[in-house]
């Protein structure tokens, strides 16, 4: 994690060229979304890009880029990764929620419906039917 001036950057686990090079087939989601609530005074961009195993859906990575409030969301992440959580273990964690600090869907649980959605649509492709 660090700070360029008013942008914070955070990343855990493989970028998605490690995954691959690591022998992992990786499907990405990428979300745009919002350090806190939208209408309150303060909200800032939040993008987040979650890295995970094809067919598994276990998460290999994790990226968040923003402004106040973005990077200190990585840690949720790297939990997950320590205990090789996949991604649909993700859509239902219960993520704290006020309006200073987070919209009602956490970015990190807007990202994690996103990379599971594609995990499901790349099975419904390859499952023979």
């Amino acid at each position: 994690m660090t700070k360029i001036c008013d942008i914070e950057v955070g990343r855990t686990g493989l970028g998605e060229s490690e995954a691959q090079a690591a022998g992992f087939d990786p499907v990405t989601a990428v979300v745009d979304s919002t350090t806190r609530a939208g209408y309150y005074p303060g909200a800032k961009p939040i993008r987040t890009k979650l890295i995970a195993e094809r067919g598994t859906g276990r998460l290999l990575g994790a990226q968040i880029v923003g402004e106040e409030g973005a990077a200190k969301r990585i840690d949720v992440l790297a939990v997950a990764l320590w205990h090789e959580t996949p991604v649909e273990e993700l859509l239902n964690i219960d993520l704290s929620y006020a309006p200073p600090f987070s919209p009602v869907w956490d970015p990190v649980l807007i990202a994690a419906r996103k990379t599971w959605q594609a995990v499901e649509a790349d099975r419904s492709r390859t499952e023979p039917g």
